[in-house]
């Protein structure tokens, strides 16, 4: 909990009454390996924060399996659209290790932004990281390489392809798992 409290402290002024509240409604919850949280069709009625682990989202297009994302330990990760807008999700989202994930309802964060100002700075603060790191990437995105594609996903996720198999980085990258290897080898 204390990498939680210190994430929404950098941005904004956590009272007594608000870490109270944060410590009573973010629910710990472990999860393995190849688990699901958030099944497409579903609903994503919960946001939650990486204390430990690596999960992923996806979708499928013509039946293959499409990585969208990778979230690693103090970030959040939820299905944006979903939650945000309280409808299916068209993904879902994975943990690709062992996790320790604290989670918070839609509700109660709605509350928590009604309740207290400084919390609703935050999720305003929270919602434009995202937005700002997923425009960027993908604006770079549709102009680049596979190559340049490549050393992005290493700048924004640093040696990620340490902790999962080199499938689901050909997955993002649109490329398929020999050219990922080509460019690996640096051919």
């Amino acid at each position: 909990m204390q990498q939680l409290i210190q994430y929404i402290s950098e941005r904004a002024f956590i009272s007594p009454e608000l870490r109270q509240r944060i410590t009573a409604e973010f629910k710990p919850v472990a999860a393995q390996k190849k688990d699901l949280i958030l099944q497409e069709g579903n609903r994503a009625d919960y946001l939650y924060f990486i204390e430990e682990g690596l999960l992923h989202t996806y979708y499928y297009h013509d039946g293959k399996k499409i990585t969208s994302w990778f979230y690693l330990e103090n970030q959040f990760v939820t299905a944006w659209f979903s939650f945000y807008r309280q409808k299916s999700s068209f993904e879902e989202i994975e943990c690709l290790e062992d996790c320790r994930l604290y989670r918070i309802s839609y509700t109660a964060y709605q509350k928590l932004i009604a309740d207290f100002p400084a919390f609703g700075n935050f999720a305003r603060l929270l919602a434009e990281d995202m937005l700002a790191h997923l425009d960027e990437f993908y604006k770079a995105w549709s102009f680049l390489s596979a190559k340049e594609k490549y050393a992005l996903l290493q700048a924004y996720f640093p040696q990620i392809e340490l902790r999962i198999k080199l499938g689901l980085i050909a997955s993002f990258l649109g490329i398929s798992q020999e050219t990922l290897s080509r460019i690996r080898a640096g051919k």
